[in-house]
This record gives C-alpha cells, sequence and structure tokens, in this order.
C-alpha cells in the first residue's frame, strides 16, 4: 500500500521517515518529495509497505502525530 505523509517538517529526511514507519511494519520504498531548483523538501513523502494490515496500522498510529516538532497527516496515497 502507498502511503502519502504531508506536513513534513523541512529538516525531516528520508531516514526519519523509513525509521518511523518500519515501526509498524516492512518498508519498501520511501521517497521524499524535494523542489527540483533548491533540493530542499516540499514537506511531503510517499512510503510504500507491502502489508495492507501493516500500513493500515502506521496510518491509525502516526496521523497527527509529531514527527520534528510537525504534526504530520497520513494516508492511503492515491
Amino acid at each position: 500500500m502507498k502511503l502519502l505523509v504531508r506536513n513534513l517538517s523541512r529538516s525531516t529526511t528520508e531516514q526519519d521517515i523509513r525509521k518511523v514507519f518500519s515501526e509498524h511494519g516492512k518498508v519498501t520504498e520511501c521517497t521524499l518529495v524535494l523542489d527540483q531548483e533548491t533540493g530542499h523538501s516540499k514537506g511531503f513523502a510517499f512510503v510504500e509497505m507491502p502489508d495492507q494490515d501493516q500500513a493500515k496500522a502506521a496510518i491509525a498510529s502516526l496521523n497527527m502525530t509529531s514527527l520534528a516538532k510537525s504534526k504530520i497527516r497520513v494516508k492511503k496515497a492515491h
């Protein structure tokens, strides 16, 4: 299941995101979206988790929680 993670702090790295989501199951891919010109984070990322139950648990546990002082929003990507 592909998840969309929004409202990330500009200082949050792919490694930070992968670490937090890995606590809920296997993460096969983590892509932090960067601005083409500046190379800085745009504040959102995609996380791929192959197990649907683990992905749903991650959404339930992490949505509206604080990561690097930002309240993140997690939902299924379309």
